[in-house]
Formats: structure tokens, sequence, C-alpha cells
């Protein structure tokens, strides 16, 4: 250092970057910004570089990064760009992170939840992509061990394995919400069981006979629920010969009912909804009280 050079003491460095002689003090004693050299007292001197290099570190803290990656970047160890590429992933994660927080808190008050069901609420969906996808995979495994890989419950399977276990970078509440009741919901022991018994009568049944096509269920039965059409009564009947011939005889209405009564069931038409909700597809309409409407006039119409 020659001899006009010109030397700060700490609080002139302060007066002249805005920082604190505390902080410069701290940012010395670790070493990212040492004194030039030291008075006769022994107090610290700083020279004109030490100007740059405190203008420097304060950015580079604003940014967000550690002193010990700003030492690195001042002993050129590392890039900024090396280090901004590293923060940008960072710093996404991280909202990525407050964005789901915000929608779980969104769910927490639309539910009015307890502090036990907040709780699980927030731990489910901070589940990984991987662990989401594998709760969804346990469920299918569970609910169709030792079924005929090449028979009609696979099909099923393969579907119900279609969850987007990737929660999208800003999730909506209606998407955490759906996830959290999905998971809660595959969890049920009842609801897999419930599941399992579908999948099994899918595989043993016999070749089934004619089934109401459930476009027409959806339109007539449906009509019906919606104007409060009693199953067992005329009008209900009238409605019931739009979808099954008058013909039909009284075994084959009851072996109907069972049919319907086995592939109905709104738990698991929920399940799809929830799916749906996920993907971020369109939600539909239930179609099972119209179901549920069919199944009840036909119970009528064989018991008459």
């Amino acid at each position: 250092m020659s001899e006009g050079t010109e030397l700060f003491t700490i609080g002139q460095l302060a007066r002249r970057t805005g920082l604190s002689v505390r902080t410069i003090r701290f940012w010395s004693d670790v070493g990212v910004v040492p004194p030039a050299d030291r008075s006769a007292g022994g107090y610290r001197l700083y020279d004109a570089e030490a100007v740059a290099r405190l203008d420097l570190v304060r950015t580079l803290r604003e940014l967000g990064l550690g002193l010990e990656v700003v030492r690195e970047v001042l002993c050129r160890t590392t890039t900024v760009a090396q280090v901004a590429e590293t923060h940008v992933l960072a710093l996404d994660a991280e909202i990525r992170t407050l964005r789901l927080r915000r929608a779980v808190l969104s769910t927490v008050a639309k539910r009015g939840s307890t502090i036990e069901e907040a709780l699980l609420m927030h731990k489910l969906a901070r589940l990984s992509a991987r662990e989401r996808q594998q709760i969804v995979d346990d469920f299918v495994d569970r609910v169709f061990a030792g079924l005929d890989p090449a028979g009609p419950a696979a099909g099923v399977a393969a579907g119900m394995r279609q969850v987007n276990a990737e929660l999208p970078d800003d999730p909506t509440p209606e998407q955490v919400d759906a996830w959290i009741e999905l998971a809660e919901l595959v969890g049920d022991e009842d609801f897999q069981q419930r599941v399992r018994r579908m999948a099994v009568a899918g595989q043993n049944a016999a070749q089934p006979g004619p089934a109401p096509d459930p476009g027409l269920v959806t339109e007539h039965a449906g009509r019906a629920v919606r104007e409060g059409i009693e199953p067992a009564s005329a009008q209900g009947r009238a409605v019931l010969d739009l979808l099954v011939a008058p013909e039909t005889s009284q075994e084959e209405r009851v072996r109907l009912v069972e049919q319907l009564e086995t592939f109905t069931d709104a738990r698991v038409e929920r399940y799809w909804q929830l799916l749906g909700a996920i993907n971020g597809r369109p939600s539909f309409p239930s179609a099972v009280p119209a179901f549920e409407w069919l199944i009840a006039a036909l119970r009528a119409s064989a018991a008459s």
C-alpha cells in the first residue's frame, strides 16, 4: 500500500456507505471485508477498495446469500452467476412452498378445521410428488391384488393410478382440498373394501346381460330425480320403460338391480371427481342419484 493511499476508520466507512458500524465490524470479523491496516492505537483502517467491497457484500446479502457464499464469491472460488443460478432454484422451491402453504390455509379456513385436521392437511400437502403418487399406488395395489392383470379390473386399476401427484406450482385451494380429501378417501378401510368388492365382482361375474345406457339413465332418471317423480309411481314406471324394455322379466330385473347396486357407489364416483379436480379438469355432475333412482324403480317393478 502506497503512502498516499487514503484510509478510513470504521466510523468514516459507515458514514460513506450508510451501513452501521456494528455491521461493518461483524463483516470484518468474519473476513469478507478485512481492514487494510491498523492505526497506532490498534484501530482498523480501511481503504477505498473496502468501500466497493462493502457495497458488493450488501448487494449479495440483500439477494439472500449467506456470508460463507459471499466469501466464496469475493475469493473467486465461485462466480456470481453460479450463485445466482443456485439461488433461483432455491427461491423457486420457497415460492412453491409459500403458495402451497397459502392454499392449505385457505382450505383450513374454509373447512373450519381443528388443529389436528390442520396439521394433517399440512402434512399431506407437503408430501413430495413421489410420496403422493405412492399413496395412490398403494391403495390400487391393495384393492386389485391377486386379480387377473388381463381382466376387466386391470383397466380400472390403471385409471385409478392416473392421479397428477405433482400439484401445480400455484395450486388453487380447490386442488389442495381435493388432494387432501383424496388422500383421506383412499386411506379409509371401508372405501378400500368397497372398491375391492366391486373389482372382484367385475372379475368373477358371468357374461353380463344388457344394461341400460348410462347416458339415457342420466337423462331420464336424472330428470325424474330433479322433478321429484317417485320410482314406484305410474310416472316412475313410464320413465323406467324408457330405460328398460317393458317386456323384461322379473328375473332379469332382479339381476339388473344386483348389477347396478354392485357398481353404483357415491364414494367411488367421488374418487373420479377428485381426480379430475387435482388434474384441473372440469367438474362433472354426480350420476349416482339417477342410478339410485333406477335401482329403486326396478325394485318396485320387480315386486309388482
